[in-house]
This record gives structure tokens, sequence and C-alpha cells, in this order.
């Protein structure tokens, strides 16, 4: 019953469903609290109220539901404490509680559940104390999730017993004292994330043997010391050390101060004496020289982006395109973005299907837009791109600029129009091999601007409606008007262009809303939450998307056991394969959404890495693109 927008309260009388071994009830809007006569339901084994507006405790007679193997409580508004008596349920694998209002301490009892081995998420709450030694019985444990809590004391050393953790996240306490030694047993661990709270002393050397760790963020302690440089601290991408202020060494991209430094004080005064001057002088003349190239630039872009433009590609004049979009009626109008509107025509003798894109030269930026666009699009060539056909930089038949930029038409609309089925040329629902192919299609392209462009580009807006399909169905990625070089920098930089920070809400990353950089782990980020969309036909703007609850958290608490439940039902009826390979599929792909739009843009996974698992989840799914 989960996902039905269900409304009203928990009714006592659900005691009645004394045999059902089963209660999802999650993505709902239910209110009121959790009845104590759910601890009558003697036979119940998965219990999910997750995503709804539950309040109040949980209650004890949970409890009684020896049978339990797992319990979904996260995204309500559950207050109080941990009831002890979940304990007694001994036959529980996965614990849920996240995103809720839930204080006291952690319960003694809850880390003597042996049987623990899926999930331990207790994350987004206001738990307070110490983690009981006891936490060692959880040995069979892969995810345990305490972040965000009001957590203190020391990390517990008998965590080194949970040794088949993989994920293991404390970030956003209250700990202190140091990374315990012990914690080299923990050798299948692959993201530790310890940041934001009080740890001290050095980070230790055997946190780079651990052959799986693949993100460690320790940032936002009181570290001190040398940083190792091999294991997982050999690649800056994957470590986030940030506000440790007494740190040394490591890898040059970290620009930590050397650790040793044997060079006599008076000397180094004398040394600063002679600098100084120099540098100040050099700085002057520097800024001196960027303000004026930076104004030259400026006055001969414009002009010299299109004189190259007309070099590569014959101008067409105001007049032709008038002809070609039959004045530009609102018939022929097939879409409208940021800066400006696009019309389908029909171009030249030959009649050539074409989309015009009609700046609108009043609108703030369109200028810059246009220029951008023209810069990306002139020197890249690749299959799953839009082609640039012409430009047209001309006067209207009022005296008025006119520029415009026309590009293959593509006959099968746009993604957004097959997944919202908002366009008549839409008919019937993408099938899963469909999608796959498209999703391959989008990350190639991306994956060329990433990492075949010289300077690297980022698209910037990448999103369903500018992703466009021919009459093959094969997806051509269009409107770089946000489009950015990177020039000879770290990808996580910002680049040169002048457009602010923009995108469309619900694709943007999350780091760009808080002031920071463009780059190519954005455009990342966006191709995770498009491909999410594809795969469960939900926005990332669906209005249960709310109160912290997002389409990528929404996926990840899915995965891996219930995929089946949020993913688009026209997926399942392929009549062509068994469902075990359907959702074997749909688990990998969904899995790929989840690792792109991680929020830490360190844990996201590079578009060549996307393409490479798309391509092998395809290949076991068919064996070839359909």
């Amino acid at each position: 019953m989960g996902l039905n927008q269900i409304s009203g309260t928990i009714p006592l009388e659900i005691r009645n469903l004394a045999n059902i071994y089963a209660l999802g009830l999650e993505y709902n809007q239910l209110t009121g609290t959790i009845p104590y006569t759910i601890g009558e339901l003697i036979n119940l084994q998965a219990l999910d109220f997750s995503a709804n507006n539950l309040h109040g405790i949980i209650p004890d007679s949970i409890g009684n539901l020896s049978t339990l193997n797992s319990l979904w409580l996260g995204f309500n508004n559950l207050q109080g404490n941990i009831p002890s008596s979940l304990g007694n349920c001994k036959n529980l694998m996965l614990l849920n509680v996240s995103k809720n209002k839930l204080t006291g301490t952690l319960p003694p009892q809850i880390l003597e559940i042996t049987t623990l081995s899926s999930l331990l998420d207790l994350s987004s709450n206001l738990i307070s104390g110490s983690i009981p030694l006891v936490v060692g019985n959880l040995k069979n444990l892969i995810q345990l999730d305490i972040s965000r809590n009001r957590f203190s004391g020391e990390i517990p050393t008998t965590l080194s017993s949970c040794t088949s953790l993989e994920y293991l996240k404390m970030q956003d306490n209250s700990f202190r004292g140091s990374i315990p030694s012990s914690l080299i047993s923990l050798k299948s661990i692959e993201v530790l994330d310890l940041s934001c709270n009080n740890l001290s002393g050095q980070i230790p050397e055997y946190l780079e043997d651990l052959s799986f760790l693949e993100y460690l963020n320790l940032s936002y302690n009181d570290f001190e010391g040398q940083v190792p440089t091999k294991g997982v601290f050999s690649n800056k991408t994957r470590i986030s050390l940030i506000e440790n202020g007494k740190l040394c060494g490591g890898l040059d991209e970290l620009h930590l101060p050397a650790c040793h430094n044997t060079r006599p004080r008076k000397a180094k005064i004398t040394i600063l004496k002679v600098l100084i001057p120099v540098i100040v002088l050099l700085t002057i003349l520097s800024v001196g020289l960027i303000v004026v190239c930076t104004r030259r630039r400026k006055q001969t872009q414009k002009s010299s982006t299109l004189l190259s433009m007309e070099q590569q590609f014959p101008m067409v004049s105001y007049a032709e395109l008038n002809k070609a979009t039959n004045e530009f009626s609102l018939s022929n109008l097939i879409g409208q973005g940021s800066f400006g509107f696009v019309y389908r025509g029909n171009l030249g003798e030959d009649l050539l299907p074409v989309a015009v894109k009609v700046i609108n030269l009043k609108q703030k930026g369109s200028i810059k837009s246009f220029v951008a666009e023209c810069e990306a699009l002139k020197n890249i060539r690749h299959r799953n791109l839009i082609k640039i056909i012409t430009v047209c930089s001309s006067i209207d038949f009022k005296g008025d600029d006119f520029k415009a930029l026309v590009y293959d038409y593509m006959q099968s609309g746009s993604l957004e129009d097959w997944l919202q089925q908002s366009n008549d040329q839409v008919d019937g629902n993408l099938n899963l091999i469909q999608r796959l192919n498209i999703s391959i299609d989008v990350a190639s392209a991306i994956e060329y601007l990433h990492h075949h462009c010289q300077p690297p580009i980022v698209h910037g807006d990448l999103k369903p409606s500018n992703v466009l399909l021919d009459h093959d169905m094969v997806a051509h990625v269009s409107d770089f008007g946000l489009a950015k070089f990177l020039f000879d920098r770290p990808i996580q930089e910002t680049s040169s262009s002048s457009i602010g920070i923009k995108g469309t809400v619900g694709y943007v990353a999350p780091e760009f809303g808080m002031g920071g950089n463009v780059s190519l782990t954005g455009d990342v980020y966006s191709f995770g939450i498009l491909l999410l969309e594809m795969f469960t036909g939900r926005r990332p703007t669906h209005t249960m998307f709310n109160d912290g609850l997002t389409l990528h958290g929404f996926v990840k608490m899915a995965l891996p056991e219930k995929v089946m439940e949020i993913v688009d039902f026209a997926l399942l009826l392929d009549p062509g394969n068994e469902r075990a390979k359907i959702e074997e599929c749909l688990t990998a792909v969904v899995r790929i959404g989840v690792l792109c739009s991680m929020e830490s843009p360190s844990e996201r996974i590079h578009m060549a890495d996307a393409v490479k698992n798309l391509c092998a989840a395809r290949e076991k799914y068919k064996g070839r693109r359909v």
C-alpha cells in the first residue's frame, strides 16, 4: 500500500491483521501516532511506515514482534527514546529510524541484536551519549549510519569487531579523542566518514592499507601531523581533509605545508625581506595586465566567436529563418528556455527540417548564453550531441538585432515528452531497453565533454527537456547556453566563463546552491538525477519530496531489496524477460544513479565509470542495442 497518497491515522483495529507477514504503508500521508496494537501482529516480518507524517513515540509493544526482520520508520516526526524493547526482535536484520526527532541515548539492547546485518540507520536525530561498547556484537552488519546526532565520547575500540562493515558514517556528532588503532580490523570498509566532530591526534597510517576503502572524510576535526600518501590517500577525489589546520605533507594537490623544514629562522627572515617586495611588485603588474587583457577579451569575444562560426558554417539571414518557420508562427513553437524560444522549420530549397533557437535579447545574460553555446558547439563532434547547422546574427524586419542558432530537428521530441507524456509526438511508454540505450547515449555525450574535449566542457543544465531524440530514438544532448570551459584547472575549480552558476531546480548539484564552484561533478550529479527519474518515473521536484526527502534518498533507501517497488511500473511489463532478470538490471541501473547523485561531490563516480557500468547492465540484460 506504499506510494498511494493514503491519509489519516493508523487505526487501533490494525490488530485484526493477525496473520499478515508484511505491512508496507511507506510514502503516504499518514498522520497521528503508531498504535500500540501494532505489537499484536506477532507474525509480522517486515514493517515499513517510512516517509509519512507520523509523530509521537515508537511504542514499546513493537518489541513483541519477535519474527520481525526489517523495520523502516525513517522520514517521520517520531519523538522520544528508541525503546529498549526493540532488543527483543532477535531476528531483525534491518533497522532504519533515520530523519526523525528521536532523543535520549542509544539502548545497548539494540546493539545486542546479532542478526542485524543489512543496515542500522539512526542518522539525523537528536540521540546523545556515547556508543555502548556492545556495538562490537554487530559482527555481521554491513552499513552503520549514526551521523547527524549528538553522540559524544570516544569512538569505541570494540567497533573493530564489526568486521563486515562496508559503510561507517559517524559525521556531524561530538566524538573526541583519536581514531582507534583497532579499526585496522575493518578490512571490508568502503566508506568511512568521521567529519564534523572533535577528533584529534594523527591520522593512522593503517588507513592507507585498507584496500577496499573508496572514500574517507576526516574534515572539520583537529587532526595533526603527516598525511599518508598511499591507498585512499593517493587520490585527492577520494579523501576530504579540509579544516584540519595542523596537518602537513600528503599529496601536492592537497596544498598542505611540508612537514619538515630545517631552514634556519634568520635565513627565512632574510629571504622574506627580499621576496616580499618582489612579490608585491609582480602582483601589482599582474593585476594591471589581467585587467587590461580582460577588457580587451570582453570587447572581442562576441565578434571573434561569431566570425569563427561564420567561417565554419554557412550563415543564414533573418529572412530565410522567417520563411522557414512560417514567420515564427505559434504553431511551429516547440520549446521555450531561459534565453529564448525554439521553432520547428524547413530551411532552404531542400526544406531541411531544422530547429531554430531564437535568442531573447531582452533577457539579461542572453548574449553571454549565445556566445557560450557558440563556443561550446563550434568544435565538438559526437553522435550524441546536438548538431549545429548554422547561426544567424542579423537584423529583423523591424530593424532590431536578431540572433539565432539552427540545429538538426529531432523528430521524436525530448526525453521529458516521453517521461511525462506531454507531447502529441509521444505514443506509448519507453521500455526498459530504450531507457537503457538513452541513458548510455546521454552518459557517453557527457563523458566526451568531460574527458575528450580540450579544455573540458561542463554542460551545466542537464535535464530531460535538454535530451532530444531522433527518428531512431538515439539521444542527443542539447542546450549549451550554460556551458562552461575549464581552462587548465583541476576539475573541482571554477571555469573561465562569467555566466553565473545556474541550472534547473531539482537537477542542479546541491553544492552550487551553497556557493560552490562549477565542476564536472555537477554534471555527474545532474545525470544521476536524470537517470533516477528515467527509471522511477518521478520528477525530483515531485511534491512527495519535501522535509529532507529527495529523489536520491528515496531510491537509496529502496536499495537493494525494494527496487521493484519504486521503479516505473511500465518497466515491469517486458514480456521477453523473466522478472529476476529485470530486477537485476534495474537494481544495477538505479545504483549507478545513486552513486552519481551523492550529496558530496567527492563521493560521485566519474562519467567514464557510469558509461561502463550502464553498458555492462545492458549487455547482461539484452546483449545488444535494440
